[in-house]
């Protein structure tokens, strides 16, 4: 397997690439170190561990390169607004972030985005606000591929440079269709580069108790979820809530690339997202109900607005599982608390205000082949488009079988009908839930 730049990496190497000898550490292999020795000194000092420094495009000229076209950017406006009022109590519609687990294949997403538009465009959601899941950044347990910008050849070449472009030209084309996107902040550098044409961004279960994630989180200009903690628990969303809609001032860069001191001033538009964890689901009408009286109690909201993810915990990592969430759920948005002639809704019913749903063009994950090589799986061949997911999947590339079209290389999701499915059941649900609390005004 060739890299276009570097050396070439093995699967088996789980994304890490070689260290030549001549660059190991023996100062910290040896028996007695030679402190003796000033430039064996220098070298346990100064960037031991370090293999070298590669140059980053500086966000401005990514910007520039690529900037955002007036369609893209009333799609963003439009729908950073609706979430906002959505997550403010202000709107009776429901947030649903819907799409990939992860995206590894522009193409594909492209596709992704217009079966979606589609829909969208015949009206077949009025009561959901959609936002295509963009996902480019994967949060790893121990190590793993670690998304499209950090590795767009997913073959170890780590050719951050080509991600971000790559990032940012999907997330314009999909935004100038009229698909708003969202997206995972997992660190503090790449939103420079892509958080223009994002309408929604996530803090993950892994570092909504990171101070740095909060206060980026208090600068960024579009609403923001914290997942709760792996173990379950909610009180570390709820206290990161608490933290972003503060100001800050911490340790940037500008997005000329020079570092900086930032100064925020807060964001309001910030909610917990229920995503289960190790000690079970959290979907249910009792575990939202713990959380809204949680969050009210804290003092932290005015408007307690919660999402609830039907992946990860809440499916115990089985994608099948996931239309059984929107079942419960949908059941718990439209249970009167009596059955009485003039029936009212639970209050907590009204604060929830979000779906996340794992959902790709077809159900399941594959793992990386070995034999895989990096070439970008495309709609378009030539002048030719191709429909057949068949073709598509049969096509080889230097001998070597590509992998499946439209499925996961990350978690496991649901296939497009179920999309359609979940999705129409959600829309009837919370045009119901509509219907209880006006008539209960």
């Amino acid at each position: 397997m060739s890299l276009k730049n570097g050396t070439a990496a093995s699967n088996d190497s789980a994304f890490r690439f070689p260290i030549p000898p001549e660059q190991s550490d023996d100062m910290g292999k040896a028996l007695v170190p030679d402190f003796s020795d000033d430039e064996k000194v220098k070298q346990h000092i100064h960037d031991r561990r370090v293999i070298g420094y590669d140059p980053l495009l500086a966000p401005s000229f990514l910007l520039h390169k690529l900037p955002t076209s007036p369609e893209s950017l009333r799609t963003t406006a439009l729908a950073r607004y609706r979430a906002s009022q959505i997550i403010q109590g202000q709107s009776p519609d429901l947030l649903v972030i819907v799409g990939p687990c992860s995206i590894h294949s522009p193409a594909q997403a492209l596709h992704y985005a217009r079966l979606l538009k589609t829909q969208l465009d015949a009206g077949r959601f009025p009561r959901l606000l959609i936002l295509m899941r963009t996902y480019f950044e994967k949060p790893r347990t121990t190590i793993g591929w670690k998304g499209l910008i950090n590795d767009p050849n997913i073959d170890g070449s780590f050719a951050i440079n080509d991600g971000l472009q790559t990032a940012r030209k999907l997330l314009h084309d999909i935004t100038s269709m009229g698909i708003p996107v969202a997206s995972e902040l997992l660190d503090t550098i790449s939103p420079q580069y892509i958080s223009d044409l994002l309408s929604w961004g996530a803090i993950g279960a892994r570092t909504t108790e990171s101070q740095l994630h909060r206060e980026l989180a208090s600068g960024v200009s579009f609403p923001i979820g914290f997942k709760n903690g792996t173990d379950g628990s909610v009180s570390t969303a709820i206290d990161a809530m608490s933290s972003s809609s503060h100001p800050h001032a911490f340790m940037g860069v500008t997005t000329t690339g020079l570092a900086s001191i930032v100064k925020t001033r807060g964001n309001d538009d910030v909610h917990i997202i229920l995503r289960g964890g190790s000690s079970g689901p959290n979907f249910s009408s009792e575990h939202i109900q713990d959380a809204f009286e949680k969050i009210q109690k804290s003092g932290t909201r005015k408007f307690p607005s919660i999402m609830v993810d039907c992946s990860h915990g809440n499916s115990q990592k089985n994608h099948l599982n996931q239309p059984k969430v929107i079942t419960s759920l949908c059941k718990t948005l439209t249970s009167p608390s009596s059955p009485e002639a003039s029936p009212s809704l639970p209050h907590h019913v009204r604060h929830i205000t979000g779906v996340m749903i794992e959902s790709n063009i077809r159900e399941g994950k594959q793992s990386i082949p070995s034999s895989y090589s990096a070439t970008r799986d495309s709609l378009v061949n030539g002048t030719k488009i191709i429909t057949s997911l068949e073709e598509l999947e049969t096509q080889k590339d230097d001998g070597e079988v590509k992998l499946k079209y439209g499925v996961s290389i990350t978690d496991a999701c649901v296939d497009w009908d179920m999309t359609m499915t979940m999705l129409d059941e959600l829309n009837e649900a919370i045009e119901r839930r509509h219907q209880l609390l006006s008539a209960s005004a």
